[in-house]
């Protein structure tokens, strides 16, 4: 039995850079050793030739929403029915992960409560195959520093879990924004340790446009990213890594200290979080932001206006 099963549902392989760097994404994983099982899932273009090719476990039938986009608790439940490893990990199909990945799995396998583990990503130009023969994580290491930009904390592009973790979740859109967000927000509800990893876990995110997307458009202003957020309870559910209890770093895994913003913040989202309000969850919102409150309310206000003016 794996330790971990690591599982992705990727683009379509026809765009020939997105065809490249989720092949190296592919050898990536299957680098990381016996304690991984990859299941790729989805039944997009080139998914199956390809998954034959490396020899990785497929699983095309995925459930979709009326666009065709592959949801979020399909793609869950299927990785979750392969095997009985003790650790889910989801990925998106662009990421190349350092060894010290599973230095950092075999830690949480010690862990005795639940958590989700998220972590900071380094953006890097890949345009050819990567050769992942002996020394290649020296090497990839080496772009890391020479080229790689640390990217933000509002995208996460894993998640480590638990398989007693997110049983049930929402029938999200993959590849759409919001429902990162919500597995955040989530962790926090149920009051789980959300473990910030950027220290231990070293990930590049092989950067790439959007010509994949309806219209070439970036997927946080596609409609069913707004779907995302109303199947996730609203903008008070998008949590980011700042929100995260705990840190994984230098071997050991201990709570985040706590700065003047992130008290606040805390005192911010505490009846949310801790009440299980959303109105109370709001209403704190409004007091630490009001003027994004009010711009929130009035755009809701116009909306239903026009919504109506329509019907009539």
């Amino acid at each position: 039995m794996p330790l971990l099963t690591l599982f992705t549902a990727p683009k379509p392989f026809t765009d020939p850079h997105i065809n490249i760097i989720q092949r190296n994404a592919f050898r990536n994983w299957m680098s990381l050793g016996d304690d991984v099982e990859v299941v790729v899932i989805g039944d997009e273009p080139g998914i199956g030739q390809t998954c034959k090719e490396f020899g990785l476990r497929h699983l095309p039938d995925v459930r979709c929403n009326e666009l065709g986009t592959p949801l979020i608790s399909s793609i869950f439940d299927l990785a979750r029915s392969v095997n009985n490893s003790p650790l889910l990990m989801y990925t998106n199909a662009d990421i190349l992960f350092l060894p010290d990945l599973m230095d950092a799995v075999h830690q949480l396998t010690e862990e005795d409560r639940k958590f989700l583990v998220v972590g900071q990503r380094w953006d890097l130009d890949i345009k050819q195959p990567i050769d992942f023969s002996e020394g290649w994580a020296d090497r990839l290491q080496a772009r890391i520093q020479s080229d790689g930009k640390l990217h933000g904390q509002w995208g996460s592009d894993y998640f480590i879990f638990p398989r007693t973790c997110f049983k049930q979740i929402p029938d999200f859109a993959v590849g759409r924004a919001g429902w990162d967000n919500w597995m955040i927000f989530r962790a926090r509800w149920k009051h789980w340790k959300v473990v910030d990893a950027t220290r231990s876990i070293t990930l590049v995110h092989q950067k790439h446009d959007y010509s994949h997307l309806p219209g070439g458009i970036r997927h946080y202003y596609l409609p069913e990213t707004a779907t995302n957020v109303e199947k996730a309870g609203g903008r008070r559910s998008i949590f980011k890594l700042s929100d995260a209890t705990h840190v994984l770093s230098s071997g050991k895994l201990k709570r985040r200290s706590m700065s003047w913003e992130s008290f606040w913040r805390e005192v911010e989202i505490f009846p949310l979080v801790s009440l299980h309000s959303h109105v109370l969850g709001w209403l704190g919102f409004a007091i630490f932001h009001p003027l994004k409150a009010y711009q929130e309310v009035k755009g809701r206000s116009n909306s239903v206006f026009e919504k109506n003016k329509n019907q009539d």
